[in-house]
C-alpha cells in the first residue's frame, strides 16, 4: 500500500459551504468567537475567586458566564447577556 505524502493546500469550494448552509450549519463570526473567549475567561476568573473566597454568588455567576455561550446562537444576544452578567459580577465583586 503506497501513501502519498505530498502537501497540498486544502480548499473548500463554495458548493460545500452552500450545502452546509442549506443544512443550517454556518461558521461563527469573529465577533462571536471573541465574545465566547472573553466571557468564558471572565467567568473562569469569577469562578476561581468565588471558590477561593467561598462566595457562591461569584461561583455561580462564573459558571453561568462560562456555559451560556453554548446556548446562545446570535452574536448580539451573546454580547448583551455577557455584558449583563459581567455587570452583575462587577457590582458583586467586593
Amino acid at each position: 500500500m503506497a501513501y502519498d505524502f505530498e502537501f497540498r493546500k486544502s480548499t473548500v469550494s463554495m458548493n460545500e459551504l452552500q450545502s452546509l448552509s442549506a443544512l443550517g450549519l454556518e461558521l461563527p463570526s469573529p465577533a462571536y468567537l471573541v465574545g465566547v473567549v472573553l466571557f468564558s475567561l471572565i467567568g473562569f476568573v469569577a469562578y476561581r475567586r468565588g471558590r477561593s473566597s467561598k462566595r457562591s454568588m461569584l461561583t455561580w455567576t462564573g459558571v453561568a458566564l462560562m456555559l451560556y455561550p453554548y446556548a446562545v446562537p446570535q452574536t448580539w444576544l451573546l454580547w448583551v447577556v455577557g455584558a449583563a452578567l459581567s455587570g452583575w459580577l462587577y457590582l458583586r465583586w467586593n
